[in-house]
């Protein structure tokens, strides 16, 4: 028997930029998944056939026991049963009575899979510019997320390629020169310049055209992150899981972004139900 397949309808993002609700953990590490392949998707088009673009994963093991950014992770951890384990009948003849302990749930030590973009020359399949979207425990300092990020981002500089890093989380650490100066940032090392350069994006923007750098004699690649975004965004139908009348996941904002914010839910709420209650023709 066939599928009666119906055309949905994508409703578009409230936010002109940065949807702000795709920073709850429980939506980031599908957002993350989407904005990874879809950057993939648009640099694959215009990079070849002289380089080509791949997703490689950074490993590393997170424990709740020495890794601050484990409940960036794993936010609920339960580790005991709630009921001690029935004290053993008493002993005779002198033997001493066991005391009754609580069960402790055993905790994996999950093994954490970061995916980040490598653009290599075709020929020598060196590794030319890294792309990488942050994810929250990447922001932890002293996390091994960011350790592990870290130790790749140096080794990388050896081996002479440029590094991009594309901060679209308002919460957690930033180098102390992006701090304070936006609600999201791009930043790029180049390679060879010495130079940080970095793309300052506040919640009302739109997300800018950046740069992705190659080998001389090839120009920069442009990388459309609104676009990028707003495919993301349409293709998991975003608008019809996320419950845009909760609050937003922190941090709070200030109180002119608050208010710009609640107006603009309530506009674009408004232009659903219109839709949804607008008779077919």
């Amino acid at each position: 028997m066939g599928y009666n397949l119906i055309q949905r309808f994508k409703m578009p993002s409230p936010f002109p930029g940065m949807d702000p609700y795709l920073e709850d953990p429980i939506n980031w590490p599908d957002v993350h998944h989407g904005l990874i392949d879809t950057i993939r998707a648009h640099l694959a088009v215009i990079a070849g056939p002289r380089f080509y673009v791949r997703i490689e994963e950074r490993v590393y093991i997170t424990d709740p026991a020495d890794d601050p950014g484990y409940p960036a992770l794993i936010p609920d951890v339960v580790v005991t049963s709630g009921r001690p384990e029935r004290a053993q009948p008493r002993g005779q003849g002198g033997v001493a009575t066991i005391t009754a302990a609580v069960r402790i749930e055993p905790y994996l030590q999950p093994e954490i899979r970061d995916r980040y973009i490598e653009i290599h020359d075709a020929r020598s399949h060196e590794v030319v510019t890294a792309i990488e979207v942050l994810s929250p425990a990447n922001k932890v300092k002293g996390s091994r997320g960011r350790r592990a990020l870290e130790e790749k981002r140096a080794l990388l500089h050896q081996g002479g390629a440029h590094w991009i890093e594309i901060d679209l989380l308002r919460a957690g650490e930033r180098h102390e020169r992006l701090t304070g100066r936006s609600d999201y940032c791009v930043t790029l090392w180049r390679r060879g310049r010495g130079g940080l350069y970095a793309w300052f994006i506040d919640l009302r923007d739109p997300l800018p055209t950046i740069a992705v750098p190659l080998r001389p004699p090839y120009e920069d690649l442009p990388l459309d992150l609104q676009r990028v975004l707003d495919e993301t965004y349409d293709r998991a139908y975003y608008a019809e899981s996320i419950d845009y009348t909760r609050p937003l996941p922190p941090p709070p904002l200030q109180p002119a972004d608050a208010a710009w914010v609640k107006n603009t839910l309530q506009a674009w709420l408004d232009a659903r139900t219109e839709g949804e209650e607008r008779p077919e023709t």
